[in-house]
């Protein structure tokens, strides 16, 4: 059996932080959903014909199984809705305990067994949880075919841009802490001096909101291209339907011609092109502009007059 981790460092967890004073309290709506007890320790939660068997190994989290358990539903309700499927028929989560009150970090394993690793803080509480990121980022990494060392910025930078689009999507973030999170965060990702391409710089910074960056250039054109009839989602759907789950291997490109392939429009690849060797310089001041988004006091303002609002104002609609 091969194992493919992703590791989360800790100080990605405090870099996102911020988002968890963002979440909303509403449903996904997916409603084909079960969860029943194995034995003691393991519970079966089906979503739309996907199994996902969960093991808690802790006393403590096994007091606690209830709101655990919500929480894997509502991360896989997200997940299931963004993609139009879950994606992988067969998941095995595996919940660990640390100290605190909060998610620590999780690890994504692919190959013929795709499994998630997550250690949760033994004080951890349903409010908590409902805040949490980490479980969604793992899960949208099973969506997407393991890649050379190289590009790695590609899984990661997907899981941070996908994980805050679908859950604002499915309205667990607000639209405000969205664009107040890309705006600050977004500069991250940008070509520091003496860099490279996304595949040349392993950055941290690179690595995550570099690669978040890809994607957001990508949706944006996609959009643009299309006058919003297709988007991202649908370039990544076509990628899932291809097969191209995180239980195969494959090469950027060969994921980003099946996207462009789904959308009909080859931004993927030309992007890819751009970026992949060379520091590409983006005017992220001039994007918030045209995007009509803009910070004032730390509070977003929106510009429904600018030259791509009509695309903001879609991306975050499910």
């Amino acid at each position: 059996m091969k194992l493919k981790p992703c590791l989360l460092l800790r100080h990605y967890l405090l870099a996102w932080l911020f988002f968890t004073i963002g979440s909303m309290n509403v449903e996904a709506g997916v409603s084909d959903v079960s969860i029943e007890p194995i034995d003691r320790t393991n519970f079966r939660l089906t979503i739309a014909g996907s199994q996902l068997e969960v093991n808690i190994r802790d006393k403590v989290l096994l007091s606690k199984q209830d709101i655990l358990l919500e929480w894997i539903k509502y991360s896989a309700q997200v997940v299931h809705q963004y993609y139009g499927r879950f994606p992988v028929d067969r998941l095995k989560i595996e919940l660990n305990v640390a100290g605190g009150f909060a998610v620590r970090f999780g690890q994504a394993f692919g190959g013929e067994s795709p499994h998630l690793r997550i250690v949760v803080g033994e004080d951890i509480n349903a409010e908590m949880l409902r805040k949490d990121w980490i479980m969604v980022h793992e899960m949208v990494h099973l969506a997407m075919a393991d890649v050379p060392r190289s590009n790695r910025w590609l899984l990661e930078g997907l899981a941070t841009y996908v994980e805050s689009i679908a859950r604002a999507q499915q309205g667990y973030l607000s639209e405000e802490f969205v664009w107040n999170g890309f705006i600050n965060r977004m500069p991250q990702g940008l070509p520091a001096a003496g860099d490279e391409g996304l595949d040349h710089t392993p950055t941290w910074g690179r690595t995550y909101w570099g690669g978040a960056m890809f994607c957001l250039l990508a949706d944006i054109e996609i959009r643009r291209l299309t006058n919003n009839q297709m988007s991202l989602r649908d370039a990544l759907r076509g990628i899932l339907s291809d097969g191209y789950s995180m239980e195969s291997d494959a090469t950027p490109m060969q994921i980003f011609k099946s996207g462009d392939a789904a959308t009909g429009v080859p931004v993927l690849v030309n992007l890819y092109q751009k970026m992949r060797a060379d520091p590409m310089q983006v005017d992220l001041q001039a994007l918030w502009v045209d995007l009509g988004v803009d910070l004032k006091n730390d509070r977003v303002v929106y510009n429904a007059e600018a030259s791509l609002a009509y695309v903001r104002e879609q991306m975050l609609k499910p």
